[in-house]
């Protein structure tokens, strides 16, 4: 593969305040059905069951992933019988149908975050179409900070002719890593750099990810394992929580709730709740990074110190004049705080090199060692030499 060109990419960077990121699948989480089935595949001629049919054996048949499957089929049944345009799919995604209170919910909880101190953002990890999901109200109203979907390539003319990007269920957690980093871009290479905990825009524990299925594990289970928040939802009027039963069983949900977004419901209930937990852990999260910050800053002066009074400790001990003695007993007076080993070191570097032992009386030198052996509890037979050395008359 060719070199890439060098492009900008346009990164969100950390905010002042926390930042909560809900990722929806789309199909059964946001809508009732499959958004295919919703319009497009009834007029290309197709009962629903049918069509899916045909697609899946398709993928059978030439060990094809799925959604490329189901993508060419869309584009194969098209022709002869409708427009195959982006256009054409954003009208079809115009008329699915939302589960309750999905059209205010988004806005709504926005602004519930912001009366709390958070920042809610609300992305799409869909395998469905991207064109379509850019058709629904919600999406023209901007739902979305970003939605990674599967697309098509168009030509001149505006028709699809070619898969621009697939989403299936274990590539779909990619997205959440460049949710994390604020690596929104789909080509950003960045999102493969390493950032410190500290750097990341959206930690883990700020993700909460809403699907209905097995397609949404391999997300849910890694939201899970790293601390946020992963939903099943289930059909409010359907009551068929078998899916999500088996989810929770399985460890890879903390919570499940109808698919009702309507103000005053479980999920909605539950989403703020989870919203005041991040607010509240976040300033716990702000206190513990100052705290961190300020313990490496005195680590590293401790570790200067410590540096320094070895340098010294060295140098005292290769001293070979009385003037270099006296210049190093001036500098290690400015330290107050000595280990036992290191007065013991002390110690014995008086009674080794004679240009310390003879001027042991000097004033300067006196003093230094006398208020050593104040702050020794445990005296040693060098220590003890010292002081006699130091309390003699001659």
């Amino acid at each position: 593969m060719p070199d890439k060109e060098y492009k900008e990419y346009e990164r969100k960077h950390k905010e002042t305040n926390p930042v909560v990121a809900i990722c929806y699948d789309f199909d059964k989480t946001l809508s009732p059905d499959d958004m295919q089935a919703q319009g497009y595949i009834q007029s290309v001629g197709y009962n629903v069951p049918d069509f899916w049919k045909k697609s899946n054996s398709l993928a059978s048949d030439n060990e094809m992933d799925q959604n490329l499957a189901y993508m060419y089929t869309m584009k194969q049944e098209s022709e002869g019988k409708v427009l195959f345009t982006k256009e054409k799919l954003a009208e079809y995604g115009a008329s699915v149908q939302l589960f309750p209170g999905v059209e205010q919910w988004f806005e709504r909880i926005r602004e519930y975050g912001k009366s709390q101190g958070v920042i809610v953002e609300h992305y799409i990890i869909s395998s469905g179409l991207k064109e379509m999901i850019e058709g629904t109200a919600v999406a023209k109203a901007g739902a979305f900070e970003k939605i990674y979907a599967s697309s098509f390539c168009y030509n001149e003319k505006g028709v699809a002719v070619w898969p621009a990007q697939v989403v299936n269920y274990t590539n779909k957690t990619q997205f959440l890593f460049r949710i994390e980093k604020g690596v929104l871009d789909i080509n950003d290479s960045a999102v493969n750099e390493s950032f410190s905990p500290e750097e990341m825009r959206v930690p883990f524990r700020n993700i909460v990810y809403i699907g209905d299925s097995d397609t949404d594990i391999p997300c849910m289970k890694l939201v899970t394992s790293y601390g946020g928040h992963s939903i099943g939802v289930y059909n409010a009027e359907s009551k068929d929580k078998t899916k999500v039963y088996k989810m929770m069983r399985d460890g890879r949900i903390k919570y499940f709730a109808p698919a009702d977004y309507r103000e005053g419901t479980e999920l909605d209930l539950l989403v703020k709740a989870i919203i005041n937990r991040t607010a509240a852990n976040e300033a716990l999260e702000t206190l513990h990074y100052k705290n961190k910050i300020e313990r490496i800053k005195a680590d590293k002066e401790s570790n200067e110190e410590e540096r320094q009074k070895a340098d010294l400790l060295i140098a005292l001990e290769n001293s070979g004049s009385f003037a270099t003695t006296h210049s190093l007993i001036s500098e290690l007076q400015k330290i107050d705080d000595w280990s036992y080993e290191e007065k013991e070191i002390l110690f014995q570097i008086a009674l080794d090199n004679s240009q310390i032992r003879y001027i042991l009386r000097d004033l300067d030198v006196e003093a230094f060692y006398k208020k050593l052996l104040k702050n020794t509890k445990t005296m040693t037979s060098n220590a003890q030499e010292i002081k006699d050395i130091l309390e003699s008359d001659d």
